[in-house]
């Protein structure tokens, strides 16, 4: 196990300065200039020219990435060209809120997604599990951002019974965490299902009903408990991509949150603020994957993970 650890840490580096590199080309590639965006469109070009050079816009591709780089390595994510502030003091400010969202989230999507499994499973093909399938379908097919919409309609401006937008009491988290958990909960509802069907008609469940168990002791004891490794890895993708993909319902619902603080950071080109969002992110994503990988042995002895 320990071994695994140390050479999954390993492979992160080059992931990570991988991502910075993809970032920084793509962001080079955006239309428009920092240094115009800052001085505004009736500066002058003297002042346009003298804020590249302070903010260091005017060096090459590679002495900028190359700057950045030696900044990441000490710790430093740089300052945001919009505001000057630093770009981890941004992060630390927005992240907490975005991974309270996503826990909620991913809560949202354990009790939903592997309740409506385990129930089509114990039901299949029936009444039951076609409504399942059919709700899963649709919660798959449907873009989160509209369903955000949808909730905010209905539950906000229609009926009034909760906020329309913010973070500033437990009543604003229910409409984005509902809207993120939903489309998670239909996959995991339909990874559950094939993996349970698929457990439920092996040996050692036959074998454990001739014993004379009771049928919630074979369904969660010893079936849900083998048909867990595959919707481990769902809900583990699904909760690091919450961490980072945020950004359209951070946005639909006004949530300061880091997502919401990338897409601002876009629109104003603020290159260190993208980088150093992007950057913590893809860290995140990647230290969650290892805990899926770790959490494989838990669930299953046998793995051998070295």
């Amino acid at each position: 196990m320990t071994l695994f650890i140390l050479k999954r840490l390993v492979q992160i580096v080059p992931v990570i300065f991988g991502v910075t590199l993809v970032v920084f080309l793509i962001m080079q590639m955006v239309p428009g200039d920092s240094a115009i965006v800052l001085a505004g469109e009736g500066a002058s070009q003297e002042t346009i020219e003298e804020l590249r050079e302070n903010l260091g816009l005017n060096l090459p591709l590679h002495i900028q990435y190359w700057e950045y780089i030696k900044g990441v390595v000490q710790g430093d994510l740089g300052h945001s060209i919009k505001n000057g502030n630093q770009v981890l003091d941004e992060i630390i400010v927005r992240l907490p809120i975005t991974i309270e969202l996503a826990v909620y989230s991913i809560l949202i999507t354990i009790v939903l997604g592997l309740g409506a499994g385990i129930i089509s499973a114990i039901r299949p093909y029936s009444w039951m599990d076609f409504g399942v399938t059919i709700i899963a379908l649709l919660g798959i097919s449907l873009p989160s951002f509209f369903l955000g919409i949808l909730l905010m309609y209905s539950f906000s401006i229609n009926l009034g019974w909760l906020p329309v937008a913010g973070w500033d009491s437990p009543m604003h988290i229910i409409l984005p965490a509902i809207t993120l958990g939903a489309g998670g909960a239909a996959i995991v509802a339909r990874m559950t299902r094939s993996s349970m069907l698929e457990v439920i008609n092996q040996d050692f469940i036959r074998t454990a009903k001739a014993k004379g168990l009771k049928g919630y002791m074979i369904i969660f004891k010893h079936a849900l408990r083998n048909a867990l490794i595959p919707v481990i890895t769902v809900v583990g993708l699904q909760f690091g991509s919450l961490l980072g993909g945020t950004v359209l319902i951070e946005s639909v619902f006004a949530v300061n949150g880091l997502g919401r603080m990338i897409v601002d950071a876009i629109r104003t080109r603020d290159l260190p603020m993208v980088q150093g969002g992007v950057l913590v992110a893809s860290m995140i994503f990647v230290f969650v994957n290892l805990f899926v990988d770790i959490l494989y042995k838990v669930f299953n002895k046998r793995i051998d993970l070295n």
